[in-house]
């Protein structure tokens, strides 16, 4: 049977879990988003919580149903962020169901951030595992965080500092709105992503920066005023991408002005759209996951289980 690491992570909007399969180095995962009523931007904790407590048995049931596996450790997620004072109510129900797992199989269990998992997930996603071993940037761009992080190895896994962020709006966040304003269903960032790509004509976004970060919260005005002075759907749609692509941009090339030019990895929900994907990659040949591993997911915390049992 093949020996694997389970990880399992329960943030706003995703309940996750994967296995990183030790021998073949591939993962297998599952996942569900949370439901949100229509015209909602938004759940409350207490929502989110009742929402994993409902989803995580189904959500681990299926994975196990994809191969057969023994279980050698559990990681779970159980913060947003690697700092003092991170604190999210949902990721309790990841942490739970993750330690009983471990308790009951008598295996380790290991914690790690869900910023974390995302770079380590990116890195498994874009075949940049190596990157692990040395500096580079990442930056993590969802709804609820907008951060470029200087990433550097250690004993145990990697130290983050924090470079740059959002004064404001997170990225997705401005995403999340807009797209609520144009009448698609939260979490909206697929489907902005499709209608922004309807808009054949080029146009030219110009982010507010204050020295290494951005503002978004003018980005939503100007969206709300460009729609109501009759410009369409998908031109404001558009102009919305456009500005987030922008500010990450001038972010990337604000950071290596200042602190010097290192490999890039974008990761984040907000990072799978591809026309910054597009844009990024060709002026800097970032690292970027596939959609399935840049959106909330599992993959990453499990790989840092077996990292933090040294076994990889």
């Amino acid at each position: 049977m093949k020996t694997a690491y389970l990880g399992i992570d329960t943030s706003n909007y995703t309940t996750s879990a994967a296995v990183w399969l030790l021998t073949e180095g591939r993962v297998l995962s599952q996942k569900q988003l949370l439901p949100v009523d229509a015209n909602a931007k938004g759940l409350r904790q207490s929502d989110a919580v009742f929402a994993h407590v409902k989803q995580l048995a189904d959500v681990i049931r299926r994975l196990c149903e994809q191969e057969d596996f023994s279980l050698r450790g559990v990681c779970a997620s159980t913060a947003p962020r690697p700092v003092s004072g991170s604190y999210m109510p949902a990721f309790l129900v990841g942490k739970m169901a993750a330690e009983t797992a471990a308790a009951l199989l008598r295996v380790p269990f290991y914690t790690c951030s869900h910023q974390e998992g995302h770079i380590m997930a990116a890195l498994y996603s874009a075949n940049a595992l190596f990157l692990r071993r040395e500096p580079f940037y990442a930056f993590h761009v969802s709804g609820g965080t907008t951060e470029c992080l200087r990433v550097t190895p250690t004993e145990g896994l990697f130290s983050i500092e924090k470079l740059a962020g959002t004064l404001d709006l997170n990225a997705g966040q401005l995403i999340d709105r807009v797209g609520v304003t144009l009448g698609l269903r939260f979490p909206c960032g697929a489907e902005l992503d499709r209608m922004a790509q309807a808009y054949g004509r080029p146009l030219r976004a110009k982010p507010s920066m204050e020295g290494l970060n951005a503002h978004f919260s003018g980005a939503q005005n100007q969206c709300e005023r460009l729609l109501s002075l009759g410009g369409s759907r998908e031109e404001t749609a558009r102009y919305a991408i456009e500005y987030v692509c922008a500010a990450v941009d001038e972010m990337t090339a604000r950071v290596m002005e200042a602190y010097g030019k290192l490999p890039v990895v974008y990761a984040g929900g907000v990072m799978s759209n591809s026309l910054c994907r597009d844009r990024l990659t060709k002026k800097y040949g970032g690292y970027f996951a596939e959609a399935a591993f840049s959106s909330d997911n599992a993959a990453g915390v499990a790989l840092i289980g077996a990292i933090k049992d040294g076994v990889i």
